[in-house]
């Protein structure tokens, strides 16, 4: 069975990318991860390909991104930054990228904003709708709380916008019940929009963490989304400051290989083609 990771960065602390957030009080991620490493540790565990996320709110990382897709086979997609704040910026970068068939998503690292309510912005919403008009993906991270809250109302105000919940929305395993309970509420609520998927990823973070807190998490999240609106994503190379890409890898199988053969494929493959697979125009689906 095919596997994809749908969540994977790259970065190089002396490349052409601005990182603010990436520095030395961040221990083993204070160091160069390029595709090259990447792609080794993509064949060690047995995972087919990935789509490259951005890590840095850029154009340079964007086109850092794409310059890597278009020279390692295994890259499955982009999901780049566009400047959403300025809809005539968004526009001309999508018309310059998206023709290309590898952008296939757009990130903004919204809960670094001094705004709370960026994503809201009026400006903001007209360049979702250009999103929305061009058939891409907005992945959100970080969402719990303040962003599932923000969600539903940008769905509203945005019609025909598919979002991506990156990473299950973190859900708050070491802040217990009462906040393990509001984080479920919150993501019943968002999962209700046909238009959301969510990746099952980013979930070692903490000392939360455990592979039976991940296999709470996706019992939630199945039972929330389905097995067809969630996507695996190995979240590399942040698994490096935690247990290790192959413990993160071991923990989501061992609850996802106990579902039905067409609810893996969903999993390891099937959404992430449906999700990103479709702008693809230029370019082979691994």
């Amino acid at each position: 069975m095919m596997r994809i990771n749908a969540h994977l960065h790259l970065w190089e602390l002396d490349g052409p990318v601005p990182h603010p957030w990436l520095g030395p009080q961040l221990g083993k991620l204070h160091a160069d991860f390029p595709a090259v490493q990447a792609g080794d540790v993509l064949r060690e565990h047995g995972i087919d390909g990935a789509v490259l996320v951005q890590a840095s709110d850029s154009e340079a990382e964007t086109e850092y991104l794409l310059a890597a897709a278009a020279t390692h086979a295994w890259v499955a997609g982009v999901v780049g930054w566009v400047d959403l704040s300025d809809p005539r910026a968004a526009e001309a970068q999508l018309e310059r990228w998206l023709p290309g068939g590898m952008l296939v998503g757009v990130r903004h690292l919204i809960h670094d904003e001094p705004d709370p309510a960026f994503i809201l912005r009026p400006a903001v919403r007209d360049s979702l709708g250009l999103l929305a008009e061009a058939g891409v993906p907005l992945d959100i991270p970080d969402a719990y709380p303040r962003h599932l809250h923000q969600a539903p109302v940008l769905l509203d105000a945005v019609p025909g916008l598919r979002l991506v919940i990156d990473h299950l929305a973190k859900p708050p395993f070491i802040r217990g019940a009462e906040a393990m309970a509001d984080w479920e509420r919150m993501l019943r609520l968002i999962a209700a929009y046909p238009a959301v998927t969510s990746k099952v990823s980013g979930l070692d973070f903490g000392p939360g963490f455990s592979a039976e807190s991940v296999r709470v998490a996706i019992e939630v999240a199945l039972d929330c989304f389905g097995a067809e609106r969630l996507m695996y994503g190995g979240d590399w190379p942040m698994t490096v400051a935690g247990h290790g890409y192959g413990q993160n890898l071991r923990a989501i199988s061992s609850a996802v290989d106990e579902l039905s053969l067409a609810e893996r494929e969903s999993i390891w493959s099937g959404t992430w083609k449906r999700v990103y697979g479709r702008n693809r125009s230029n370019a082979e689906i691994i």
